[in-house]
């Protein structure tokens, strides 16, 4: 959590630098894949994560404060391109079920017993030359709450 607090990442995604071998990995990255961050502060509101994403492999988790995964999945699950992802605390559940709260059609939802997460998308470039454009994808990921 001290690593994901110090990126600065709430409510925009943070692209993760490449990493090099032999150099220090604190959160053990793999380095063949693109990386982004955001934090959600769920006492703000429920969290949305949206974004196109390049066809090549994906993959989206939702991690609580812990380090604990909340919640994961890959465009392999069928999904496409589009990641729309709503992270909600159990008293927005509540409100969701109760349908007090506006959702997009289609929308992942996942619950959290965490108001701190953060979210981690992972892009699998199929060759190194095509990293910075996918790193551009990431950057372009929306991150924050839903409007009430």
């Amino acid at each position: 959590w001290s690593h994901v607090k110090a990126l600065d990442a709430v409510g925009a995604p943070v692209v993760l630098p490449v990493v090099i071998a032999g150099e220090p990995n604190p959160l053990h990255l793999d380095p063949e894949l693109a990386y982004a961050v955001c934090r959600v502060d769920l006492r703000e509101g429920a969290g949305l994560v949206r974004g196109v994403l390049p066809r090549a492999f994906w993959s989206v988790a939702v991690y609580g404060r812990a380090g604990t995964i909340l919640y994961s999945t890959t465009n392999r699950d069928g999904i496409g391109q589009n990641l729309e992802l709503g992270i909600f605390n159990q008293a927005q559940t509540r409100l969701l079920a109760e349908q007090q709260l506006d959702v997009a059609e289609g929308l992942l939802i996942v619950e959290s017993n965490d108001d701190d997460v953060f979210v981690v998308v992972r892009l699998a470039p199929p060759h190194q030359v095509m990293r910075s454009r996918y790193e551009a994808a990431l950057e372009k990921i929306s991150c924050g709450t839903i409007p009430a």
